[in-house]
């Protein structure tokens, strides 16, 4: 029942973004289908991560329920009955942060963005995810938002929790339409490198692609070795004993690059530390741009990077470790995270 739920309201967002942008362009262009796709599957990724508020959570019940579905509430009246709880507890922020959500993905986005206002002021602007939400209701109640204070909401978002990715896409998407194409690949790339959901993906390397001037394209190709099959790079990885102190939950890019050219990189895949020691396959499902594949390099440096702040790009405090290889005599790696970034 939850995903039927999320479907429905992943549509009405789509047909609230899709509508703004046909009345500006007296058609659903490409652009404004993909953008459409990429807010609404951004949204059910960030909705399914955050948690999705159940029937019990919402309308308050005191005991638990087996409903059926003849009896069960629908999703306006549950949401209606949280925002009356609220006016009883005007001071839960969980609250007025989940009737702020469950409004962004009913298309209502006025209520979101009061809902959401009243959050960010019980947090005194503390929260970074809290900020990218106010943000992204702000945008999609009046696209124009993006030039001004959703901007700076998604840049405040950003430096309170790096890599957060309705910071990354929204921001992005801001520094593109300022015509700041490199912080908008930079962005967007950084996004890739926190693996969306595939549909989200070939559309943010379409447009890196098309930013970068080359061409856009639909998905991205599949890298093929001279035998006309898949390169998958297996990278065995694993903490040397110089490390310590590392925050577990702490992101870990395993990153292919090429060592003549490393920006901007092949391919790339996350994992947690905790996760480690572990093996990670990078191949065509891990590429980040379209045209440029593992199979199309006779060298690649591999870097695995145990990054603090949650960004790819190499920061003070990070610790690392390196190999270069030769992609035709091995496709098997072990690298053991030993350095430190000054």
């Amino acid at each position: 029942m939850f995903w039927v739920i999320l479907c429905i309201m992943a549509l009405v967002a789509v047909a609230a973004i899709l509508w703004p942008l046909y009345r500006v362009e007296h058609r659903v262009s490409a652009r404004a289908a993909g953008v459409a796709v990429l807010v609404a599957g951004l949204s059910a990724l960030t909705y399914y991560q955050v948690g999705q508020p159940s029937a019990r959570a919402i309308a308050g019940a005191g005991q638990p329920a087996q409903p059926t579905e003849a009896s069960a509430p629908s999703v306006t009246e549950m949401v209606d009955s949280l925002a009356a709880r609220l006016e009883e507890n005007p001071d839960d922020v969980e609250g007025w942060k989940m009737l702020g959500r469950s409004y962004l993905v009913m298309g209502r986005f006025d209520e979101a963005v009061s809902a959401l206002e009243r959050a960010t002021e019980l947090e005194n602007s503390a929260d970074g995810l809290t900020l990218a939400a106010l943000g992204e209701a702000l945008f999609l109640q009046d696209n124009q938002a993006i030039n001004g204070r959703a901007g700076q909401l998604f840049e405040s978002s950003l430096s309170l929790v790096p890599g957060n990715p309705k910071g990354l896409f929204y921001s992005g998407l801001a520094a593109a339409n300022r015509g700041n194409t490199e912080l908008a690949i930079e962005r967007w790339e950084a996004l890739l490198a926190t693996s969306p959901p595939p549909e989200v993906a070939n559309v943010l390397r379409a447009r890196i692609a098309e930013w970068r001037g080359g061409t856009v394209m639909a998905t991205a190709p599949a890298a093929e070795s001279a035998s006309g099959e898949g390169v998958e790079l297996q990278v065995d990885v694993a903490f040397g004993d110089s490390v310590a102190g590392l925050d577990p939950k702490t992101t870990v890019f395993v990153i292919a690059r090429d060592p003549a050219q490393p920006a901007p990189p092949i391919a790339v895949a996350r994992r947690m530390a905790e996760e480690l020691p572990t093996r990670v396959i990078l191949d065509s499902r891990s590429e980040m741009l379209p045209g440029r594949s593992l199979a199309g390099f006779e060298r690649l440096e591999v870097v695995v990077r145990a990054s603090t702040s949650g960004q790819p790009r190499a920061a003070s405090g990070d610790w690392f470790g390196a190999a270069t290889i030769d992609v035709a005599d091995r496709v098997e790696v072990s690298i053991e995270i030993n350095q430190q970034v000054p």
